[in-house]
């Protein structure tokens, strides 16, 4: 089922969030599209459909790994997936948190104003990807539209050599992907239909090693 032109109620029925679930995401909404008027986050055509283009896609990464409380977001720009399983961990009590990994100071900055107004359960960490202490142990690491799948499992490595599995969602060329990736990476994979494209997935990868 697609949602386009879903809105915040369509957005609550859809995923059973709550109140203030929903609410921490409007707060989130809110800011976006005021600090996106003075810095590049996210296209500004995409905002008018923050609630399936961004909420939902990025909510839908959290239901295939329900029992995960420790998250790596790589290359977490405006806080996508990152702030929707924060939101999920809230909602789900516990001690769990996401760690956004963000280089560009500018959006590292929005990622921890939007993490003090949401109280969110979110560690920000302004470096970059490759300079991740590799000793640090995660349940998932995911992101989105950072880099390419070949690069992005080198970056994951060291934390699934810890026991982490990857969640990453992918546009339609994600089979191009696989295909250059598998060159460099032996990896277990499952493709997961995205709940937002017919043509995009979600790559869980596990078990990877270095061809």
């Amino acid at each position: 089922m697609l949602d386009e032109g879903l809105d915040a109620d369509g957005f609550r029925e859809r995923t059973g969030v709550s109140r203030e679930t929903l609410a921490r995401y409007e707060i989130w909404r809110s800011m976006l599209e005021e600090r996106n008027a003075v810095m590049n986050l996210v296209g500004r055509s995409t905002l008018p459909d923050f609630w399936h283009r961004h909420a939902l896609d990025s909510w839908q990464i959290q239901t295939h790994a329900p029992e995960a409380d420790h998250w790596l977001d790589l290359g977490a720009g405006a806080g996508f997936p990152g702030f929707a399983i924060a939101f999920a961990l809230m909602e789900r009590g516990g001690e769990g948190s996401v760690t956004l990994v963000e280089s560009v100071q500018k959006k590292a900055s929005f990622l921890r104003d939007v993490a003090d107004a949401t109280k969110a359960p979110a560690i920000v960490k302004p470096v970059r990807a490759e300079s991740l202490d590799p000793h640090s142990r995660y349940q998932v690491v995911t992101a989105r539209a950072l880099t390419s799948l070949t690069r992005l499992i080198e970056y994951a490595k060291p934390f699934v050599d810890n026991g982490a599995i990857c969640l990453f969602p992918k546009g339609a060329r994600y089979g191009e992907e696989l295909t250059e990736a598998r060159k460099s990476w032996t990896f277990n994979l499952d493709v997961i239909p995205s709940l937002t494209s017919p043509d995009a997935a979600i790559l869980r990868i596990e078990d990877v090693t270095r061809v």
